[in-house]
């Protein structure tokens, strides 16, 4: 990884150049280099969180000044209980995770000795800009080299401290592995994203990690194709046939466990019965964790009326805003629906379509509500919390993608790779197909891990050849 303070145009040249090296190195040699950063960061954890400490020193009194948001402090903090641990064991499970590329998806036999193979590779250069969350910048590097990606990335200046010595001992790690250092550069010049932005000849993916206004700047500013979200508003529908401790236990975790997150619960939507059933025991946890709860007017009445005078009187009246807004704190809204269908458009029209949950016995009305829901994770009877890529099996995640596109949910490898054709013949020409020519064949074959797209030995001869000329290439 380099720690550069070159123009914009020479990072992303560097960076495509170190790409095409990147996307030719064996499983083994990515993998290497892996164990070598974690290693690394391992080793110097003591020299990271000290930067860090730096960075939250500086957070704080930037947020007690009104400069800097609590959620960002929040999420700059390096040093909370496991969160590094998390961040070193997410670098050990990319890498054991399957190689993503140069994998074949589908075969067609187009005809005698001509084979037409969808093989994965890399999407090229990545930039990837982000606030605080300094772990990012390890997730990153790890994804990219084994998805065999270079990554630009430019992060917020509240985390330089911790950008600088993280970058630092990754770029020591790599030094003694085959990864090339350009494919990782963190970029340190201020006032760059703009010009990085418009670098689209150089830079395939961009991918914002932070608030709604940097991700709403990047999509504006760039015809680069952009992987993200802009808010995190998750909802929970409940319903009264849902059993109250199970209820409990899902909520708490989904809202208080990790309230700065973007997959934390913004939204729990009730039923009309659930009034009475199990909304009161699980507003009762919520209040005894501090969530301040705005209710519109039935749940508010409600819950007036079944809880005790001294909890009864932290509930507050929602406004319309409530149910558009990722509170980021121990704020959740209320609202209490007649219907599926109205909790169905109340959900589509407000939630951020980042997840959404349903909590109920009923299996039809969860498959109904789980197909109508036009969110990139849709949940029956856990916690929006879930939403993440080490959670899901993907090692680490580059992101949250609301997307309907390539990408959605969280964006882990297989996020991070696109295909190309390979076609394999034997001096076959476009000329002699067609009237009154020779005909496809068009068969579908099974895909076969042996030399991935080869039938035979003479295929398995050609594929090698085709390999080898693309590495020369390189």
């Amino acid at each position: 990884m380099s720690l550069t303070n070159a123009t914009p145009l020479q990072v992303a040249q560097a960076a495509r150049l170190g790409s095409r090296e990147l996307a030719v190195l064996s499983t083994e040699q990515r993998n290497a280099a892996l164990t070598a950063i974690h290693q690394a960061l391992a080793e110097g954890k003591d020299e990271v969180l000290a930067a860090n400490a730096k960075d939250l020193e500086a957070a704080h009194k930037a947020a007690e000044g009104g400069t800097l948001s609590q959620s960002l402090v929040k999420r700059l903090d390096l040093g909370k209980k496991g969160k590094y641990e998390d961040m070193l064991q997410g670098i050990l499970d990319v890498r054991d995770l399957e190689d993503p590329i140069n994998k074949t998806t589908s075969r067609t036999l187009l005809d005698d000795n001509l084979t037409l193979s969808r093989v994965t590779c890399p999407i090229g250069v990545l930039l990837i800009i982000f606030e605080a969350r300094p772990e990012v910048i390890a997730n990153i590097s790890a994804l990219a080299i084994k998805s065999g990606n270079a990554a630009i990335l430019k992060g917020g200046r509240e985390s330089n401290h911790s950008f600088a010595a993280i970058a630092s001992i990754i770029s020591q790690a790599l030094s003694t592995t085959s990864v090339p250092s350009d494919c990782l550069q963190l970029v340190q010049t201020h006032d760059v994203i703009k010009e990085l932005l418009s670098l689209d000849t150089y830079i395939d993916l961009c991918i914002p990690r932070g608030g709604n206004k940097l991700v709403r700047f990047v999509k504006d500013s760039t015809s680069i194709p952009v992987l993200g979200h802009a808010d995190g508003i998750c909802t929970a529908l409940l319903l009264s046939d849902y059993p109250s401790d199970k209820a409990t236990k899902i909520i708490v975790d989904a809202k208080v466990s990790y309230p700065a997150g973007c997959n934390a619960l913004e939204q729990l939507l009730v039923d009309t019965p659930a009034l009475t059933t199990n909304l009161p025991t699980v507003a009762t946890a919520l209040l005894s964790h501090g969530v301040s709860l705005r209710c519109d007017a039935p749940s508010l009445t409600s819950l007036q009326s079944s809880l005790p005078p001294h909890l009864a009187a932290l509930l507050q009246p929602s406004t319309p805003s409530d149910y558009t807004t990722e509170f980021l704190d121990l704020t959740l809204a209320i609202k209490t629906i007649s219907t599926i269908p109205d909790a169905i458009t109340h959900v589509n029209a407000h939630s951020s379509h980042h997840t959404d949950a349903i909590l109920t016995l009923d299996a039809a009305t969860a498959t109904r509500y789980l197909s109508a829901i036009d969110s990139s994770s849709v949940y029956w009877n856990t916690s929006t919390r879930m939403a993440d890529g080490q959670r899901y099996g993907f090692g680490t995640e580059v992101g949250i993608s609301t997307n309907k596109i390539h990408s959605r949910g969280p964006v882990g490898l297989d996020g991070l790779t696109i295909y190309k054709w390979v076609l394999v013949g034997d001096a076959q020409v476009s000329a002699e197909y067609g009237a009154g020519g020779k005909k496809w064949k068009h068969e579908r074959l099974p895909v076969e891990e042996d030399e991935g797209v080869a039938r035979d030995e003479e295929e398995r001869e050609v594929l090698r050849r085709f390999r080898e000329g693309k590495r020369a290439a390189a």
